[in-house]
This record gives C-alpha cells, sequence and structure tokens, in this order.
C-alpha cells in the first residue's frame, strides 16, 4: 500500500479453525480432499459408514410448534457477534431438536471445502423449514478459554437452512406432500476446521431458528400474508434407512 517491498499473493488464503493456523494454498478447496459421508444412526450416533440393515420407515421425529420456535441463542439480550460459535448445549435440551454426534474421535480430522446436507424428510404439513447446524464438542477436559467454559463446548460451526417449497426451485415453489419421504439437498458452504483428537462432530437438525429466520407456518402460503390461523404444528421425520440415509458430505482434507 506503501510501494514499499514485496507481496505476492496466494490463491487462496485461508484460516482453519481448530488448530488457529493460517494457510497459504494453490488452489481452494485443496487439491488432497476426499468427500466422505457422515450418516445419521440409530440412538442418535454419527458414522461414516453407511446404514445397514435399516427398514425403510427407520427415522426420528420431532413436533415443531411454531408458536415456540427454536431461538437462535438463549441469551436475552442476543448477542448477534457470537451466535456463529455459541455453546449450543442450550439446544440439545429441546425436544424439537434432534442431536447427532459420534463416538470420542481418535485422531484429527480436518474438513476444507464445501460441505452438503442430503436430507431424506417427511413433514405432516405441507411445507417445513429444515435447519442443518454442524458442531465441534470439546471434551469434558478441556481448558478453558478466559472466562468461557470450554468443557463440554459444542462449537457451532456452520448453520444452513432450506425452505421445503423451495426445494426443487428458488422461483417455483411447490408444496411438500404431507408424510411423503422428500429427499431435500442443499448447501452448508465452505469450511476449513480441525476437529481434534478427544473431541466429537456433531449434528443438529431443526425447524425454526428465531429471530434469525422468519418462522414457517408449516403450511403452504405466503408467508408474509400469513394470518395466525395459518401457523400449526407439525410432525418432522429424518430418516436413516438403507435406501433414505440422511448424511453430510464432508470434505476431508487426507
Amino acid at each position: 500500500m506503501k510501494d514499499k517491498g514485496t507481496f505476492s499473493p496466494s490463491e487462496a488464503t485461508v484460516f482453519e479453525t481448530g488448530s488457529n493456523t493460517w494457510h497459504h494454498l494453490e488452489q481452494w478447496p485443496p487439491e488432497n480432499v476426499e468427500k466422505r459421508n457422515i450418516y445419521l444412526q440409530a440412538d442418535f450416533q454419527l458414522s461414516f459408514e453407511q446404514p445397514q440393515g435399516r427398514p425403510d420407515t427407520a427415522h426420528d421425529s420431532y413436533v415443531s410448534d411454531p408458536a415456540k420456535p427454536v431461538p437462535y441463542s438463549p441469551d436475552i439480550p442476543m448477542n448477534k457477534m457470537d451466535r456463529m460459535v455459541a455453546d449450543q448445549r442450550w439446544a440439545s435440551t429441546r425436544t424439537d431438536v434432534l442431536t447427532y454426534k459420534t463416538p470420542v474421535l481418535q485422531e484429527d480430522i480436518t474438513i476444507a471445502g464445501p460441505i452438503l446436507a442430503n436430507l431424506f424428510t417427511s413433514t405432516s404439513g405441507t411445507d417445513s423449514d429444515w435447519f442443518v447446524k454442524l458442531i465441534d464438542v470439546y471434551p469434558n477436559d478441556a481448558p478453558d478459554s478466559g472466562e468461557v467454559k470450554m468443557s463440554g463446548y459444542q462449537m457451532l460451526l456452520g448453520v444452513e437452512v432450506m425452505r421445503g417449497k423451495y426445494r426443487n426451485s428458488l422461483s417455483n415453489p411447490q408444496p411438500m406432500t404431507p408424510d411423503e419421504i422428500t429427499p431435500i439437498s442443499f448447501h452448508l458452504w465452505d469450511k476449513f476446521h480441525t476437529f481434534k483428537k478427544g473431541h466429537k462432530i456433531m449434528i443438529q437438525i431443526q425447524s425454526s431458528w428465531f429471530p434469525a429466520f422468519d418462522r414457517n407456518p408449516q403450511k403452504f402460503t405466503n408467508i408474509y400474508r400469513a394470518r395466525k390461523d395459518d401457523y400449526q404444528k407439525a410432525t418432522q421425520k429424518i430418516y436413516r434407512s438403507d435406501e433414505s440415509a440422511s448424511h453430510l458430505v464432508l470434505p476431508v482434507l487426507q
């Protein structure tokens, strides 16, 4: 900026969270990345192994109530600056949030690149929101970070949503068929993060994140003109069968 020295920028200068290091790369995503599916399993487990021997109806469910939406923070007032790394333990206790996690990791796992969510869902309504959150769970003996207690901390890495009626087209909304298994795919965008040995990988799924996103009436309608009576409870199901194996596609660095 002062015409002094030299500057040779890398193709990609990126910060890796988890290990907290800067990298200068020749390309993004890095060349040595392998796409690996991490699957929702029975008993709210996560695994890189595809489900086997599960009936087509294998699923987990929750009731989404627009009158009692999941908040994006339990704090009042809410700190918007902290919400993208906030502790998600409070959300894990809610009955309208599905929480899946791996066993304790025996080695570091680094992800570098775009993340894709492939869900198989159904709803008793005709529209619904599907939020997916990727979380790094710290061990119980993790040292504190300043005033923040890191023991068991569930650090939010990324969150994204797909409104069901836009699952096939953002310009041509379509209702969901009640109780019909429906594939829904969307990106959680790019992350560069290392899940450290001793940590766990967690995925949470829910149907509201208020007030960061407006509430879905869970009825196929113009939400901006929705009336009070349009807002209704809905039973949401996430399938984890052989044929309908909900999973995230993670870009794992080799």
